[in-house]
């Protein structure tokens, strides 16, 4: 695994709750798991962005395996961990994780769009 200076980052924010306005707010859980060969980063993360009532709306997190769609059905699959979920119904789509910090640029860049599209 190379080293991803990204990681300590994420890592700090483990915990954090993050007010966004108009009663959405943001969720940040990160913690270090043995390398796998499903979570080859050793972070397990989940980053959240909710609705005042507490539903989930937008969800990047690796806490399991999403099937792809198309019905595989053949032993040698790897089903990815990594993925993000664009609605509370949404079962999850891949996520390409490259480094931690790409992985909360693409989920503050998210939740940007989300809550403009809200508004509009």
């Amino acid at each position: 695994m190379k080293y991803d200076p990204g990681l300590e980052t994420l890592l700090d924010l483990n915990g954090t709750i993050a007010d966004q306005g108009n009663g959405y707010w943001i969720k940040i859980d990160a913690w270090r798991v043995p390398v796998t060969g499903e979570i080859p980063h050793g972070i397990r993360y989940s980053l959240t962005l909710h609705r005042s009532d507490g539903r989930r709306i937008l969800g990047y997190d690796n806490s399991h395996a999403v099937k792809p769609s198309g019905g595989y059905k053949y032993a040698g699959l790897r089903l990815p961990y990594d993925h993000r979920h664009r609605h509370s119904e949404d079962k999850g789509i891949h996520y390409e994780f490259r480094d931690a910090h790409q992985l909360l640029a693409d989920f503050f860049e998210e939740v940007d769009r989300v809550l403009k599209e809200i508004a509009s």
